[in-house]
């Protein structure tokens, strides 16, 4: 059964974005993008809420004739624009390039593609995203690359809902940018 990862940059104080919507501060070094870029090679699908899935939409139109982009640039864009890719909105009422409209509840979602073929992982975006996944205990992974900053609030990577979930520890990380990557596993009973 191919499973879900919920992987993105996180403050030291747990949060994905700042009180004021900011995260600059996740501004990759070029080994934290280029560790971005292996890891979008292992995913067969990507499922995002509204507000990821707009800020992803720069990759989309990137230019690969422009000449001022880098080779790890064009890469990544290489490999994000043909991934299939959900997205969950109650707003949008169409999306671009090789994404869908959710046409299920989360849980729904993961379940039919878990049922396809395939070996690769289905990764989920965006925290609001995610904590539904997690309540429904669907959750296979957490990858967190925690940057060396504290916000003091905003949208937190974990949910809030005060419900147990044990982890193991598979793998850690140092980057040149003193961003720590933890990849912990959820621990089934």
């Amino acid at each position: 059964m191919r499973s879900v990862t919920y992987s993105m940059g996180v403050s030291l104080d747990g949060y994905i974005v700042g009180p004021d919507g900011d995260f600059g501060w996740t501004e990759p070094g070029d080994d934290v993008f280029r560790f971005w870029i292996e890891e979008i090679r292992q995913v067969d699908v990507h499922l995002l809420g509204r507000r990821l899935y707009e800020t992803m939409l720069y990759w989309e139109t990137v230019d690969d004739q422009d000449p001022s982009l880098d080779e790890a640039t064009l890469e990544w864009a290489g490999l994000w624009n043909p991934l299939p890719k959900v997205v969950f909105s109650t707003t949008l009422s169409s999306v671009q390039g090789h994404a869908r409209l959710a046409s299920g509840s989360v849980a729904e979602e993961i379940e039919r593609l878990r049922a396809e073929p395939g070996e690769g992982e289905i990764a989920i975006g965006g925290a609001t995203l995610a904590a539904e996944a997690a309540a429904a205990g669907l959750i296979d992974e957490y990858r967190a690359m925690v940057y060396p900053v504290l916000v003091g609030g905003g949208i937190p990577f974990f949910p809030r809902d005060e419900r147990r979930v044990d982890l193991e520890l598979v793998e850690t990380r140092t980057y040149n940018a003193r961003v720590v990557y933890l990849r912990h596993r959820v621990k089934r009973q």
